[in-house]
């Protein structure tokens, strides 16, 4: 079995997650950019995790992350994003995924639990339709309030343009 807390290639992931489901283990995966890692990704992990037997975190992609949330995103580039997070104890494995949505990532992976923020509802979430096709189950977590990446890039602006003011 892989070792856990790793960041693997598709096919690792594909083979750690067959290797939980013949051990009997649930497999809860979600997906996200995860730049600029905080507490409020943290404390949605661990709900994560606690959802089943094994987390596994797709990392979008540089090219997915800049065509989704703009120029000079992401800051952190994928593999280093992917590494921090497979050292979070809550995690077991992340992969990286170069597609703007993880449908691809979930047909393969074919997770017990699909779980995703509070930004999304099962309305709104693409990947939700594959997942209950596949005999998954999508679960919303709620975020935590005031934590999210943009909102810590803008302080930081603000931060810089109040120091830029005292020059």
């Amino acid at each position: 079995m892989a070792r856990m807390g790793q960041v693997l290639a598709l096919p690792g992931a594909v083979a750690f997650a067959e290797q939980l489901r013949a051990a009997g283990k649930t497999i809860v995966l979600t997906n996200g950019h995860f730049d600029l890692l905080h507490t409020g990704h943290l404390d949605y992990l661990e709900r994560a995790r606690a959802l089943g037997d094994a987390l596994i975190v797709g990392v979008n992609g540089d090219a997915s992350t800049r065509r989704l949330k703009g120029p000079g995103r992401p800051l952190v580039p994928a593999p280093e994003r992917a590494r921090l997070l497979a050292a979070l104890n809550c995690v077991d494995a992340a992969v990286i995924f170069e597609e703007d949505t993880a449908r691809a990532l979930l047909d393969a992976m074919r997770p017990d639990i699909y779980a995703k923020g509070g930004d999304y509802t099962p309305g709104t979430l693409p990947e939700a339709p594959a997942v209950v096709a596949a005999g998954g189950r999508v679960v919303i977590l709620p975020l935590l309030p005031e934590h999210s990446t943009t909102a810590l890039i803008a302080r930081i602006r603000r931060l810089t343009l109040g120091a830029d003011e005292c020059r």
